[in-house]
Protein backbone atom coordinates (compact mmCIF):
# COMPACT_ATOMS: atom_id res chain seq x y z
CA UNK A 1 0.00 0.00 0.00
CA UNK A 2 2.82 2.33 0.69
CA UNK A 3 4.58 1.85 -2.74
CA UNK A 4 1.14 2.70 -4.18
CA UNK A 5 1.22 5.95 -2.66
CA UNK A 6 4.20 6.74 -3.37
CA UNK A 7 3.69 5.68 -7.21
CA UNK A 8 0.59 8.03 -7.29
CA UNK A 9 2.75 11.15 -6.01
CA UNK A 10 4.94 10.34 -8.75
CA UNK A 11 1.66 10.13 -11.24
CA UNK A 12 0.46 13.33 -9.83
CA UNK A 13 2.71 15.50 -9.33
CA UNK A 14 2.96 15.41 -13.72
CA UNK A 15 -0.72 15.83 -14.08
CA UNK A 16 -2.78 19.00 -13.98
CA UNK A 17 -6.13 18.13 -12.99
CA UNK A 18 -9.28 20.36 -13.29
CA UNK A 19 -12.70 20.87 -13.81
CA UNK A 20 -12.65 19.26 -17.18
CA UNK A 21 -10.07 16.60 -16.83
CA UNK A 22 -9.61 14.39 -14.26
CA UNK A 23 -6.94 12.17 -12.60
CA UNK A 24 -8.16 8.09 -12.52
CA UNK A 25 -6.51 5.39 -9.89
CA UNK A 26 -7.06 2.27 -9.50
CA UNK A 27 -8.17 1.82 -5.78
CA UNK A 28 -6.86 -1.56 -5.29
CA UNK A 29 -3.67 -2.39 -7.61
CA UNK A 30 -2.52 -4.93 -4.92
CA UNK A 31 -6.06 -6.36 -4.86
CA UNK A 32 -9.08 -5.88 -3.03
CA UNK A 33 -9.30 -6.83 1.07
CA UNK A 34 -12.57 -8.48 0.28
CA UNK A 35 -12.53 -9.65 -3.39
CA UNK A 36 -15.59 -9.40 -5.49
CA UNK A 37 -17.88 -12.19 -6.58
CA UNK A 38 -17.09 -10.09 -9.87
CA UNK A 39 -13.40 -9.96 -10.61
CA UNK A 40 -13.77 -8.17 -13.89
CA UNK A 41 -15.88 -5.11 -11.30
CA UNK A 42 -12.51 -2.71 -10.26
CA UNK A 43 -13.10 0.02 -7.80
CA UNK A 44 -11.50 3.33 -9.27
CA UNK A 45 -11.70 6.86 -8.11
CA UNK A 46 -11.71 9.64 -10.53
CA UNK A 47 -9.78 12.61 -9.00
CA UNK A 48 -10.92 16.62 -10.16
CA UNK A 49 -8.88 18.95 -8.27
CA UNK A 50 -9.73 23.00 -8.13
CA UNK A 51 -7.44 25.67 -9.04
CA UNK A 52 -5.10 25.94 -6.55
CA UNK A 53 -5.89 29.82 -6.10
CA UNK A 54 -8.75 29.22 -5.38
CA UNK A 55 -9.08 26.11 -3.35
CA UNK A 56 -10.38 25.65 0.11
CA UNK A 57 -9.05 22.41 1.73
CA UNK A 58 -11.76 20.51 1.49
CA UNK A 59 -12.89 17.31 -0.62
CA UNK A 60 -15.82 15.08 -0.71
CA UNK A 61 -15.99 11.85 -1.92
CA UNK A 62 -19.12 11.23 -4.13
CA UNK A 63 -20.71 7.67 -4.32
CA UNK A 64 -23.51 7.14 -7.07
CA UNK A 65 -26.30 5.75 -6.95
CA UNK A 66 -28.00 2.84 -8.62
CA UNK A 67 -29.07 0.27 -6.31
CA UNK A 68 -25.86 -1.29 -5.88
CA UNK A 69 -26.43 -2.95 -9.11
CA UNK A 70 -25.13 -0.40 -11.38
CA UNK A 71 -23.95 3.14 -11.20
CA UNK A 72 -24.77 6.77 -12.26
CA UNK A 73 -21.59 7.67 -12.99
CA UNK A 74 -22.88 11.03 -14.53
CA UNK A 75 -25.50 12.81 -13.20
CA UNK A 76 -25.08 11.51 -9.50
CA UNK A 77 -21.41 11.57 -9.99
CA UNK A 78 -18.83 13.44 -12.50
CA UNK A 79 -21.27 16.10 -13.19
CA UNK A 80 -20.73 17.22 -9.70
CA UNK A 81 -17.25 18.18 -9.99
CA UNK A 82 -17.32 21.81 -11.31
CA UNK A 83 -19.65 22.90 -9.22
CA UNK A 84 -17.37 22.01 -6.06
CA UNK A 85 -14.19 23.41 -8.14
CA UNK A 86 -16.16 26.10 -8.26
CA UNK A 87 -16.45 26.27 -4.43
CA UNK A 88 -12.51 25.39 -4.20
CA UNK A 89 -13.70 21.73 -3.30
CA UNK A 90 -11.98 18.96 -4.12
CA UNK A 91 -14.36 16.22 -5.63
CA UNK A 92 -13.50 12.28 -6.08
CA UNK A 93 -15.52 10.09 -7.45
CA UNK A 94 -15.82 6.99 -6.37
CA UNK A 95 -16.37 3.61 -8.90
CA UNK A 96 -17.49 1.44 -6.33
CA UNK A 97 -17.49 -2.56 -6.66
CA UNK A 98 -21.18 -3.90 -6.47
CA UNK A 99 -22.06 -6.10 -3.39
CA UNK A 100 -24.04 -9.34 -4.60
CA UNK A 101 -24.95 -9.89 -1.10
CA UNK A 102 -21.87 -9.40 0.21
CA UNK A 103 -22.11 -5.62 1.98
CA UNK A 104 -18.11 -5.62 2.41
CA UNK A 105 -17.00 -4.89 -1.16
CA UNK A 106 -18.46 -1.10 -1.73
CA UNK A 107 -17.85 -0.55 2.16
CA UNK A 108 -14.24 -1.07 2.12
CA UNK A 109 -13.71 1.26 -1.45
CA UNK A 110 -15.43 3.70 -0.05
CA UNK A 111 -13.33 3.82 3.13
CA UNK A 112 -10.16 3.31 0.57
CA UNK A 113 -11.21 6.16 -0.82
CA UNK A 114 -11.81 8.45 1.88
CA UNK A 115 -7.75 7.05 3.62
CA UNK A 116 -6.22 7.83 -0.26
CA UNK A 117 -7.63 11.50 -0.11
CA UNK A 118 -6.14 11.97 3.10
CA UNK A 119 -3.03 10.04 2.20
CA UNK A 120 -2.47 12.72 -0.73
CA UNK A 121 -3.62 15.79 1.40
CA UNK A 122 0.02 17.37 0.94
CA UNK A 123 -0.27 16.81 -2.95
CA UNK A 124 -3.68 17.55 -3.68
CA UNK A 125 -3.95 20.23 -1.29
CA UNK A 126 -6.52 18.77 0.67
CA UNK A 127 -6.75 19.43 4.99
CA UNK A 128 -7.11 16.21 6.36
CA UNK A 129 -9.93 17.23 8.47
CA UNK A 130 -12.04 18.52 6.03
CA UNK A 131 -12.89 15.27 4.16
CA UNK A 132 -16.61 14.60 3.55
CA UNK A 133 -18.88 12.09 1.52
CA UNK A 134 -21.78 12.65 -0.63
CA UNK A 135 -24.21 9.80 -2.42
CA UNK A 136 -27.19 9.45 -3.60
CA UNK A 137 -29.95 7.39 -4.01
CA UNK A 138 -27.72 3.70 -2.55
CA UNK A 139 -25.06 5.49 -2.87
CA UNK A 140 -26.80 7.66 -0.21
CA UNK A 141 -26.99 4.42 1.64
CA UNK A 142 -23.44 3.68 1.32
CA UNK A 143 -22.21 7.50 2.29
CA UNK A 144 -24.52 7.36 5.37
CA UNK A 145 -22.95 3.82 6.37
CA UNK A 146 -19.58 5.07 6.18
CA UNK A 147 -20.76 8.65 8.23
CA UNK A 148 -22.24 6.27 10.87
CA UNK A 149 -19.96 3.55 11.12
CA UNK A 150 -16.23 3.84 9.86
CA UNK A 151 -13.58 5.38 12.43
CA UNK A 152 -10.18 6.81 12.01
CA UNK A 153 -9.07 8.12 9.05
CA UNK A 154 -11.81 6.54 7.09
CA UNK A 155 -14.47 8.63 9.23
CA UNK A 156 -15.48 11.81 6.80
CA UNK A 157 -15.86 15.22 8.46
CA UNK A 158 -19.10 15.74 6.86
CA UNK A 159 -21.93 14.13 4.58
CA UNK A 160 -24.37 15.41 1.46
CA UNK A 161 -27.11 12.65 1.09
CA UNK A 162 -29.24 13.21 -2.07
CA UNK A 163 -32.76 10.94 -1.65
CA UNK A 164 -30.93 8.57 0.15
CA UNK A 165 -31.29 4.42 1.07
CA UNK A 166 -31.27 4.69 5.08
CA UNK A 167 -33.01 2.02 5.97
CA UNK A 168 -32.98 -1.59 5.68
CA UNK A 169 -36.37 -2.32 7.18
CA UNK A 170 -38.74 -3.75 5.04
CA UNK A 171 -41.58 -1.31 5.55
CA UNK A 172 -39.23 1.57 4.01
CA UNK A 173 -36.27 0.19 2.44
CA UNK A 174 -35.87 0.14 -1.24
CA UNK A 175 -36.30 -3.61 -1.94
CA UNK A 176 -33.68 -3.52 -4.24
CA UNK A 177 -30.80 -1.84 -2.88
CA UNK A 178 -31.38 -4.25 0.09
CA UNK A 179 -31.25 -7.54 -1.89
CA UNK A 180 -28.06 -6.40 -3.51
CA UNK A 181 -26.35 -5.03 -0.30
CA UNK A 182 -27.75 -7.88 2.08
CA UNK A 183 -29.21 -10.87 0.59
CA UNK A 184 -32.75 -11.71 -0.10
CA UNK A 185 -32.87 -12.73 3.39
CA UNK A 186 -30.82 -11.01 5.40
CA UNK A 187 -30.55 -11.78 9.32
CA UNK A 188 -32.00 -8.77 11.62
CA UNK A 189 -29.01 -7.83 13.05
CA UNK A 190 -27.64 -7.38 9.36
CA UNK A 191 -30.73 -5.00 8.80
CA UNK A 192 -30.12 -3.05 11.96
CA UNK A 193 -26.38 -3.15 11.25
CA UNK A 194 -27.58 -1.47 7.63
CA UNK A 195 -30.06 0.93 9.08
CA UNK A 196 -28.04 4.02 9.20
CA UNK A 197 -30.85 5.66 10.99
CA UNK A 198 -30.05 3.49 14.00
CA UNK A 199 -26.61 3.51 13.93
CA UNK A 200 -26.67 7.69 14.22
CA UNK A 201 -25.01 8.92 17.28
CA UNK A 202 -23.39 12.07 18.77
CA UNK A 203 -19.88 11.52 16.89
CA UNK A 204 -21.48 11.30 13.54
CA UNK A 205 -20.54 14.29 11.47
CA UNK A 206 -23.03 16.99 9.87
CA UNK A 207 -25.28 16.38 7.12
CA UNK A 208 -27.28 17.80 4.34
CA UNK A 209 -29.88 15.88 3.23
CA UNK A 210 -32.25 16.20 0.27
CA UNK A 211 -35.30 15.02 -1.27
CA UNK A 212 -38.37 15.26 -3.31
CA UNK A 213 -41.92 15.10 -1.54
CA UNK A 214 -43.00 13.14 -4.42
CA UNK A 215 -40.20 10.03 -4.50
CA UNK A 216 -41.90 6.61 -4.90
CA UNK A 217 -38.98 4.82 -5.51
CA UNK A 218 -37.01 5.33 -2.52
CA UNK A 219 -39.61 6.88 0.14
CA UNK A 220 -39.09 10.46 1.80
CA UNK A 221 -39.22 8.91 5.29
CA UNK A 222 -35.46 7.34 5.05
CA UNK A 223 -34.33 10.76 4.81
CA UNK A 224 -36.20 12.21 7.20
CA UNK A 225 -35.91 9.79 9.83
CA UNK A 226 -31.96 10.07 9.46
CA UNK A 227 -32.68 14.22 9.95
CA UNK A 228 -34.86 13.40 13.26
CA UNK A 229 -32.17 11.06 14.49
CA UNK A 230 -29.51 13.08 13.77
CA UNK A 231 -31.51 16.19 15.73
CA UNK A 232 -32.04 13.65 18.70
CA UNK A 233 -28.59 12.96 18.67
CA UNK A 234 -27.41 16.95 18.80
CA UNK A 235 -25.73 16.43 15.29
CA UNK A 236 -25.94 19.45 13.40
CA UNK A 237 -28.13 18.88 10.39
CA UNK A 238 -30.01 20.09 7.56
CA UNK A 239 -33.05 19.05 5.61
CA UNK A 240 -34.75 19.87 2.28
CA UNK A 241 -37.84 18.64 0.93
CA UNK A 242 -38.59 19.60 -2.77
CA UNK A 243 -41.73 19.71 -3.51
CA UNK A 244 -41.80 17.32 -6.58
CA UNK A 245 -39.07 16.14 -8.57
CA UNK A 246 -39.21 12.02 -7.91
CA UNK A 247 -36.05 10.21 -7.78
CA UNK A 248 -32.97 10.20 -9.23
CA UNK A 249 -32.37 13.95 -10.71
CA UNK A 250 -28.84 13.79 -9.13
CA UNK A 251 -26.90 17.32 -11.29
CA UNK A 252 -29.31 17.34 -13.77
CA UNK A 253 -30.71 20.44 -14.77
CA UNK A 254 -34.16 19.26 -15.58
CA UNK A 255 -34.76 19.00 -12.12
CA UNK A 256 -37.17 21.96 -11.58
CA UNK A 257 -35.45 22.56 -8.09
CA UNK A 258 -32.05 22.63 -9.54
CA UNK A 259 -30.58 25.73 -9.11
CA UNK A 260 -32.30 25.84 -5.95
CA UNK A 261 -30.87 22.96 -4.84
CA UNK A 262 -27.30 24.31 -6.09
CA UNK A 263 -27.93 27.42 -3.82
CA UNK A 264 -28.72 25.38 -0.76
CA UNK A 265 -25.91 23.28 -1.16
CA UNK A 266 -23.40 26.56 -1.60
CA UNK A 267 -25.00 28.40 1.53
CA UNK A 268 -24.77 24.90 3.69
CA UNK A 269 -20.73 24.85 2.48
CA UNK A 270 -20.52 27.85 3.65
CA UNK A 271 -21.62 27.44 6.76
CA UNK A 272 -18.98 25.55 8.71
Amino acid sequence: MKKFFLLMLCITSVLTANAQKSMVFNLWPKGAITESSDRQDTAKVFVYLPDAKHATGRAVVICPGGAYQFLAMDHEGRDWATFFNKQGIAAIVLKYRMPHGNRKVPVEDAEAAIRLTRSMADVWGVKRDQVGIMGSSAGGHLASVIATQSKGEAAPNFQILFYPVITMEPAFTHQGSMNNLLGKDPHKKSIRQYSSDQQVTRLTPRAFIALSDDDTVVLPANGVNYYVECYRHDVPATLHVYPNGGHGWGYKDSFDHHIELLLDLKAWLNSF
